[in-house]
């Protein structure tokens, strides 16, 4: 199902939801449409309607916290570009760098995405006693990281000009 990044009256990223949720929120006038898709929906009265990838709320809202993203698979391999961080070949799994059998914790600057072939080379060792190095040291996702955990890699292109403030 796709994905519609919502922003903030502001143009901050406020959440993603699903396509459904966007086009209800245009409709009932509570956002306006941003970026839209090459998508059509119908209704059964014949209504068309252009799904959107992007929309903005017309009223602020006030968001009082700063999110954490849990350390999940979808939202690792979404941080990791779906690469594997030894290699760098497609990833397939998730690896602890410093093993939990040695005291690793399950935490973002432990873990990694991961080929097949360097999870099983690496074992319960660590990178060094496997003979691997990391192409980049394993950190928390920046500011707006949390979108990761919403949809993993595949973020719709048209998300981009929004994301990019990621590092102030």
């Amino acid at each position: 199902m796709s994905r519609v990044l919502v922003l903030n009256a502001s143009y901050e990223p406020l959440s993603v939801v699903s396509a459904r949720r966007g086009v209800v929120l245009v409709l009932r006038e509570k956002a306006i449409v941003v970026a839209g898709r090459e998508e059509i929906w119908t209704s059964a009265e014949g209504a068309a309607v252009d799904v959107p990838s992007v929309v903005k709320l017309v009223r602020y809202v006030k968001v009082p916290y700063r999110r954490s993203v849990p350390v999940s698979r979808r939202a690792v391999f979404g941080r990791d570009g779906n690469r594997c961080q030894y290699c760098g070949g497609p990833a397939e799994s998730i690896d602890h760098v410093l093993p939990r059998s040695k005291g690793g914790q399950h935490s973002w600057d432990n873990v990694v995405a991961c080929c097949r072939s360097c999870n099983v080379r690496k074992g319960d060792r660590t990178p060094i006693e496997a003979g691997l190095k990391l192409t980049e040291r394993p950190a928390p996702p920046r500011r707006f990281g949390w979108i990761y955990a919403s949809t993993g890699y595949q973020l719709d292109p048209a998300w981009q000009p929004y994301l990019l403030q990621e590092s102030a």
